[in-house]
């Protein structure tokens, strides 16, 4: 019997512009770019020059401080530019692809034999052992960590998220066989929701659970908080479940296959649909003719947690939507906050738009609307945190430097995506999530 969790806490923001479940064909484009940036943590050392040619599958770049952690081309062709920035950081990695993909075939272990330094040595190879991460830090992993556990969020309930369902169909068993090469390593546990049970209910080698409640319940970080929370030296793996399918797309074919399925959502695309693409495909090719409006904001991921972006950039492996909302900077909006509006969301009842019913979808833009202030006390963090941590006092501690207090406050199994929902309710409008990136750093930093 699938064990059920039922969270109070949460916040549901329904906006406009969620992706229909249809398919709308983009161009490939011929440049693709890997960003080290896209995998936290790493200290990036590029294992290619200009000019070299790579197949798909055929390492980019490695981790320095784990140089046997690398990660791999998602197409084959000529490498085109290492891209640098200040101090000669490693921007991204642009390979000129080939019409056809052609892909390094590694060896692979039959699943049912493997042991996990098999599975481990099989993703080390292949370039996808760095899509794991690990907790605490929230940063991508190394082998020489040892997880009590592994786990997986099947759903996403982020605003205009990609429904991981759609994405699913037709990878039914790649995903099982990724979920079985984990279970290798150690126990999965499979965070899904009420509606997903009938087909993942039964997945083989998973511990599944349903979470019912409101977002962030799909965030794989309050699935280990209610079923595993973590001590100081302990670690756990998180994996998405796109990386999932990409692991059993190599376990079953010997491939480092990166096709992956996202939705291109948000009330200034024309025609939200999804779109089948390849990690590290242009932006701009994808957006090609469907952007509604000339003042507008390109978001990689969800309005929440998303990197702004531009249709020169490129998507990150972890990358499930492109969004679009207006910027809203040449707005005129009489008397301001003052109207009782009913056409914008207010997560405290600031305008008139709480009666209406919950089901309607509300306009938004990228607006703050509002400067940074003190912080209030106020409790709002912990109605929308659905953790049993003191997010306010955790924050609290974070900006005073105070690591004995974050510690003592549960930031060991908390990240940055965690809080987005309470950034968005902040009254105090304070980047609440750059601000946990900032505090796991310096402790990672303070305990290596």
């Amino acid at each position: 019997m699938v064990k059920a969790v039922k969270l109070r806490k949460g916040l549901d923001i329904k906006l406009k512009g969620q992706a229909a479940y249809s398919d709308i064909e983009v161009a490939r484009g011929t440049m693709f770019a890997l960003s080290p940036d896209d995998f936290p943590g790493i200290v990036p050392k590029v294992v290619v020059k200009e000019g070299d040619r790579v197949l798909a599958g055929d390492a980019l770049f490695v981790n320095k401080h784990a140089p046997i952690v690398s990660f791999a081309s998602p197409v084959s062709g000529i490498v085109k530019a290492v891209e640098r920035g200040e101090r000669r950081k490693v921007l991204s990695v642009k390979v000129e692809a080939d019409e056809q993909n052609e892909y390094r075939l590694f060896s692979v272990p039959n699943l049912q034999d493997a042991t996990a330094e098999d599975v481990k040595t099989t993703l080390l190879n292949a370039g996808l052992f760095g899509y794991i991460t690990q907790l605490p830090y929230a940063v991508s992993t190394t082998p020489d960590t040892t997880p009590k556990a592994i786990f997986v969020s099947a759903f996403r309930d982020m605003p205009l998220a990609a429904d991981f369902m759609y994405e699913l169909a037709g990878e039914e068993d790649n995903f099982q066989a990724g979920i079985t090469a984990l279970s290798k390593i150690k126990e999965v546990y499979l965070g899904i929701n009420s509606s997903e049970e009938e087909t993942l209910g039964n997945i083989k080698d998973a511990t599944v659970t349903i979470f019912e409640g409101k977002c962030p319940a799909g965030n794989v970080g309050v699935h280990v908080n209610h079923i595993m929370p973590i001590n100081k030296d302990e670690v756990i793996w998180t994996v998405n479940p796109t990386a999932v399918i990409f692991i059993g797309r190599l376990f079953l074919s010997g491939k480092t296959d990166l096709r992956r399925k996202i939705a291109v959502a948000g009330q200034c695309v024309t025609n939200p649909a999804y779109s089948n693409v390849i990690v590290g495909q242009n932006i701009g090719h994808i957006l090609n003719g469907r952007i509604n409006g000339s003042n507008v904001r390109i978001i990689k991921g969800n309005p929440l947690t998303g990197v702004r972006a531009c249709e020169r950039c490129h998507i990150g492996p972890f990358t499930s939507e492109i969004t679009v909302i207006p910027e809203g900077d040449t707005a005129d909006e009489m008397l301001g906050w003052i109207m009782p509006r009913t056409k914008m969301f207010s997560a405290s009842r600031t305008y008139l738009s709480w009666l209406l019913p919950k089901t309607r979808e509300y306009d938004c833009d990228a607006r703050i609307k509002g400067g940074e202030r003190h912080m209030i006390m106020s409790g709002e963090y912990n109605r929308v945190l659905p953790m049993d941590i003191y997010a306010e006092h955790l924050i609290k501690a974070i900006i005073a430097g105070d690591i004995e207090r974050q510690e003592a406050l549960g930031i060991y199994e908390v990240s940055p995506e965690d809080f987005a929902v309470a950034e968005f309710v902040c009254s105090s409008k304070l980047p609440l999530q750059s601000i946990v990136r900032q505090g796991l750093d310096i402790l990672r930093r303070e305990n290596a």
